[in-house]
């Protein structure tokens, strides 16, 4: 039997059907055209659809879909909490997909990004075989998934690990109640924002950065210019740098945990700079901590979340 996976992006879905040792069998990568309640849900049915038509031979053998959502899914109401998805602040996800449900006569568990992430590294990737682990994630936002004891950590409202919330300053702006302080900050979309400010603002700057307008300027662009010495891509990514040791202390201070695994989008180009974080994170960690854990880098790449939505139903099939 077989397993199909969903992760949802905030501008992308990826649906996959995995064999129950992780080999992807399947896999359709989709971008949205629309970033609105409407758009993303229809491409999530169509997607389903799609690939289990497609597999439509072996289909009796697909019986269990598990989905990774960015942001918090409650169980008792069925809902998602995405606010990087137009109309997904209290959208009825399991609701939307009753039909579909009931046609091809499926088990579905949902979860956040943060639990599949360290989920599929714990069953695939660089936290297998361990018992306390955390994936902290920089992408367009800040997440940990928490492995402590063997045990994913959800808390009350499944909000355990919204790292980008992390207060890592007293000085407060209004904006950091949209987003938090430390994703306002350190996240992709904190770096992108922080390099075009300064761009504008240094009109005879002419490192590598100089010749994009500050609209045009991504993450790739800001890594590539801190190894041009662009000297705001060199401020812009010490300054991350700062943040993300900082925030990896508090991690180490609070779980004790024997690995932090890095991913997300910001960890391709960003993983050459761990050695920096640690150096960093040692400064304000306990000791004894700091010395125990390692800084790695996913082993899974951006398919971690796909590995641990299909993780979240493998349990659900009888051996």
């Amino acid at each position: 039997m077989a397993l199909l996976a969903l992760d949802l992006n905030s501008s992308y879905l990826t649906i996959a059907i995995l064999g129950r040792t992780g080999k992807i069998l399947s896999r359709n990568t989709t971008k949205f055209i629309e970033n609105t309640d409407k758009d993303v849900i229809d491409l999530i049915k169509e997607g389903i659809a799609s690939i289990l038509d497609e597999y439509d031979n072996k289909v009796s053998r697909i019986k269990v879909l598990g989905i990774s959502i960015p942001g918090i899914y409650y169980p008792k109401t069925g809902c998602v909490w995405a606010p990087n998805i137009q109309g997904w602040e209290d959208f009825p996800l399991k609701k939307e997909l009753i039909p579909l449900i009931q046609k091809y006569k499926l088990q579905i568990k949902i979860a956040s990004k943060r639990t599949c992430n360290i989920l599929g590294e714990q069953w695939l990737g660089s936290a297998k075989g361990l018992k306390n682990a955390i994936y902290f994630s920089v992408s367009k936002g800040i997440g940990a998934g928490i492995l402590i004891d063997g045990k994913i950590l959800h808390g009350y409202s499944d909000g355990v690990g919204s790292l980008g919330w992390l207060c890592l300053n007293t000085a407060y702006k209004e904006s950091y109640s949209e987003r938090g302080f430390f994703e306002y900050h350190a996240s992709g979309s904190g770096m992108i924002n922080y390099t075009r400010e300064l761009l504008s603002k240094r009109k005879k700057h002419s490192g590598y950065l100089s010749k994009f307008q500050p609209d045009e300027i991504d993450i790739n662009m800001i890594f590539d210019a801190y190894a041009a010495n662009d000297t705001i891509a060199v401020k812009v990514i010490k300054h991350c740098i700062d943040y993300w040791g900082i925030a990896s202390a508090n991690l180490i201070n609070l779980f004790n945990p024997e690995k932090i695994i890095f991913g997300g989008l910001v960890f391709g180009p960003g993983q050459k700079y761990l050695s920096d974080i640690k150096e960093e994170a040692s400064k304000w960690a306990h000791p004894q901590f700091s010395r125990d854990v390692d800084f790695i880098v996913s082993q899974l790449g951006n398919r971690a979340a796909l590995f641990g939505a299909g993780q979240l139903v493998n349990k659900l099939i009888k051996k």
